[in-house]
């Protein structure tokens, strides 16, 4: 059975951040995710704390945390290839691996980031391969890396990208975010990626294409791509990271409330 788990980075908006887990305990859901949730990658204390016991207070547990990607509303998605964005990096993973171990959080999202104008590729490529073999080596548990549609600059467009990266680096805990929206959008044979890839998927995200609303709004067949991940032995969670089409209390509607909830297995 499909364990769900809410983007409270792109759902139920409306509200302050630190309030968001618990509108998605109230929606009936035990498991949330989050993109970098400060505005820089050096918090204060008080702040990662503050962020730590909304999730405790809200009775949900975070299965998944991005590190800091920069100025995501500017354009920036990630730090892992920007050279000279080291330290900031790293820093954020230390405070990402600090939360993780806290909560208990399982899979981290390290965006690659966007080609730089004027910078070799190959350069950007070996500040991510040491920025990525930190990473995996600071967390407990599996980093991931995501192809991503909508920016050109993004060098990670399907699976296949991702995969090339994390056969670099070499690292047992580095693996793909399937994002079934990105992949679909970009093109990517999606059946075949799960075929192919799917011992190396780490994490699971949907929303539907077109528009990136809840599945059901688009054309994307979440019932094949999820039964294939089943049958392919993928017990980790599903994230739901979409723009409501309407409203947060509709957003849900497709999914029965009897299957909002965890199950009692672990994540792999």
């Amino acid at each position: 059975m499909a364990r769900y788990t809410v983007n409270c980075s792109i759902l139920f908006t409306e509200l302050p951040l630190l309030e968001r887990p618990a509108a998605a305990r109230a929606a009936g859901f035990d498991a949330v995710e989050f993109w970098w949730p400060f505005p820089t990658a050096t918090p204060e204390d008080a702040e990662v704390d503050r962020f730590v016991r909304a999730v405790e207070d809200a009775g949900v547990r975070l299965t998944g945390l991005n590190f800091a990607a920069g100025d995501m509303p500017a354009g920036d998605r990630g730090l892992v290839s920007l050279p000279g964005r080291e330290t900031e990096f790293r820093a954020s993973v230390d405070v990402a691996a600090g939360i993780g171990g806290r909560l208990g959080t399982g899979v981290f999202n390290a965006l690659y980031g966007n080609r730089i104008a004027g910078t070799d590729p190959m350069e950007q490529d070996d500040v991510a391969a040491e920025n990525l073999a930190y990473a995996t080596g600071r967390v407990d548990g599996a980093v991931v890396l995501e192809p991503v549609s909508g920016v050109d600059r993004y060098p990670l467009r399907t699976a296949a990208d991702a995969i090339a990266v994390a056969d670099r680096v070499a690292a047992r805990n580095l693996k793909l975010l399937a994002d079934l929206y990105h992949l679909t959008v970009n093109g990517d044979d999606v059946a075949a990626a799960i075929e192919r890839y799917a011992d190396r998927i780490g994490h699971v995200q949907i929303a539907d294409a077109p528009g990136r609303h809840e599945p059901g709004t688009g054309e994307i067949p979440f019932d094949q791509h999820l039964a294939a991940l089943d049958r392919a032995g993928y017990t980790g969670w599903i994230g739901l990271e979409y723009q409501p089409s309407t409203t947060s209390d509709r957003a849900f509607d497709w999914l029965p409330s009897a299957q909002r909830g965890a199950t009692t297995q672990e994540n792999a």
